[in-house]
């Protein structure tokens, strides 16, 4: 099977844990080693986020420059390259002598007049205390969230993606069997202007969206979201908290999903597998190939194995697609 395998940003970097050389190498060859067990039956594209880094990066550079603020398009492509590399090279070392792999920065093209331009959803860089972000804020005119309490985030726009303006060169080296890693971060955000011209813009698109029309674009199987927590649950940190197994889109669009971590996720595999796709994934790392043969984690489908609606482990949430519409709080 063909699959696109988006790594979120919590499957390589641990929540709360620094971003320092060696985390992210250890981070890394431990998903390298997960994707290579992928890779011996399956032909695998991997993405990947970036939101600690490009976090880091921006503050990184306005510490050095703080009258000059980097714009996040630039930010994005320094974050696709050097997550790039660190998969590149751990994938090469974990899988068979002979294998091609190939890294490209990937510009993808989002609206203008996207509404999500005034409506900052995105989380990105490090968790603060509420007086660090009352100063990262006034300093650099920067929208905060609180992530949990007493945590607070900088968060950014966040627009749909329209076309990924390099599925060309993807494609041709997909199909002459080279493991590519690509479009991470979900892309370096551009936007068309009236003559046509491509300029960056400062955003950062959701890698899971990116990933869903990465997915359809090259006629993938799969499409496999890799983060820290075991499922999507229902009833999140809740007295009815369960973990969803295999679940068809139309129940999951009975549920509310938080804009800035599960809800692009669900969106992303509802989307993929209505456009045709087999199999939208979600779940922890070390549980790839479990999920893909419908062991562990979230399986979104359309065939008749979903309708049954049947939960991770115990059968104990059969009911997911009865009754009334429940909030499902976030957790990813």
């Amino acid at each position: 099977m063909r699959i696109v395998v988006a790594l979120g940003g919590n499957a390589l970097l641990k929540r709360g844990e620094p971003i320092t050389p060696e985390a992210q190498h250890t981070n890394v060859r431990i998903a390298a080693a997960a994707l290579a067990d992928l890779a011996q039956d399956h032909e695998i594209i991997v993405a990947h986020g970036n939101g600690p880094q490009v976090g880091l990066m921006a503050l990184q550079a306005a510490a050095h420059a703080p009258e000059t603020l980097w714009p996040l398009d630039i930010l994005g492509a320094e974050t696709e390259g050097m997550i790039g590399y660190l998969i590149e090279q751990e994938l090469m070392n974990a899988l068979p002598k002979g294998t091609d792999c190939a890294t490209l920065l990937t510009r993808v093209e989002v609206d203008p007049e996207d509404p999500a331009f005034d409506r900052p959803t995105k989380p990105i860089g490090p968790v603060y205390s509420a007086a660090e972000a009352e100063l990262a804020r006034t300093r650099n005119s920067w929208s905060m969230v609180e992530e949990y309490k007493g945590g607070l985030r900088r968060v950014v726009p966040s627009p749909l993606p329209i076309a990924i303006l390099g599925i060309k060169p993807i494609r041709l080296l997909v199909e002459a069997g080279v493991c590519v890693i690509c479009a991470g971060g979900g892309g370096i955000p551009v936007v068309r202007g009236a003559d046509g011209n491509m300029e960056g813009v400062e955003a950062v698109i959701d890698k899971d969206r990116t990933s869903a029309l990465l997915a359809e674009a090259l006629q993938a199987d799969v499409l496999l979201m890799l983060t820290d927590v075991e499922a999507v649950f229902r009833d999140w940190g809740g007295p009815d908290q369960a973990a969803i197994g295999c679940v068809t889109p139309d129940a999951l669009d009975t549920m509310n999903f938080a804009a800035g971590s599960m809800g692009p996720k669900i969106t992303a595999a509802c989307n993929f597998v209505r456009a045709g796709g087999t199999l939208a994934g979600i779940g922890r790392l070390q549980d790839a190939r479990a999920i893909v043969e419908g062991r562990a984690g979230t399986q979104v489908r359309l065939d008749s194995l979903a309708r049954e609606t049947r939960p991770a482990g115990e059968n104990k949430s059969a009911r997911l697609s009865k009754g009334k519409p429940e909030a499902v709080r976030d957790h990813a």
